[in-house]
């Protein structure tokens, strides 16, 4: 099994979040993910946003660099 990770850098906010998260599963990113999204963006853990933020994963560890941010979904 290889890490994954989700870079909230990756995405426009308002607050500018600068937190990145990684994990050896899946389930243990999404459940940090979701703590995250829910505590410090305001959103709410429904099974929809579970599968949103799972398809947002990555393979491997964040980079140290904040990445170039992509469009908010419409």
């Amino acid at each position: 099994m290889s890490r994954q990770y989700i870079d909230c850098r990756e995405f426009p906010s308002t607050m500018n979040c600068s937190v990145a998260l990684s994990a050896d599963s899946e389930s243990e990113l999404l459940d940090a993910a979701v703590q995250h999204a829910v505590a410090v963006h305001g959103h709410t853990d429904t099974p929809e946003f579970r599968k949103q933020l799972a398809g947002m994963f990555k393979t491997g560890t964040p980079p140290l660099q904040a990445p170039a941010q992509q469009k908010a979904p419409a």
